[in-house]
Order: structure tokens, then sequence, then C-alpha cells
């Protein structure tokens, strides 16, 4: 049975549909960081087991950007949500 993702733009549709993209938590340091920090960010992630938030390119749809709430055990979505909205959410605190 195919996993069904609900984009907030396209409804429901079909997992194949998206790429993902990679975790939503880290936050992109200022252009003029220190090298250090740019290697931090680009290639030391973690590797979580359970509830995640990642990045999902609806690639084959309406092409936004989403953070995908979901179980990287079970793969069971909790939520789905524009990036930009994620993004403006974030800044607010």
């Amino acid at each position: 049975m195919a996993s069904l993702i609900h984009c907030p733009h396209c409804g429901v549709r079909p997992k194949e549909e998206f790429s993902i993209r990679g975790a939503a938590a880290p936050r992109r340091p200022p252009p003029a960081a220190k090298d250090e920090e740019w290697h931090r960010y680009v290639h030391v992630r973690d590797n979580p087991k359970g509830r995640y938030q990642e990045y999902w390119h609806h690639a084959a749809g309406c092409r936004r950007w989403l953070v995908v709430d979901r179980d990287t055990l079970t793969h069971e979505v909790f939520g789905v949500t524009d990036a930009a909205e994620f993004e403006r959410a974030r800044a607010a605190g």
C-alpha cells in the first residue's frame, strides 16, 4: 500500500511525489561565519530514531518546500507545514 502525504497546497498525494532533503532543525549560519561553523552545519548531522522534522520538496506537484513531522522508525506522519510558514513561526519564537 502506498503511503500518502497531505500537501497543504495539493491535498493528499503519494509519497513518491516528494523528495526528502534533510533536517529542518539546524539554522543556517550567517555568511561570515567561521569555516568550522559551516562545516558543522553542512556535514555533521544527527541520525535520530523517532519523531523528526525534515524538509521535503514536492517535486512532482506544486514544487513547494514543506516541513514534514514524521517518525523515522514507523514512517508515521504527524503533520505537514509549508516551509515558509514554518520559518516564520520559528522566527517569531
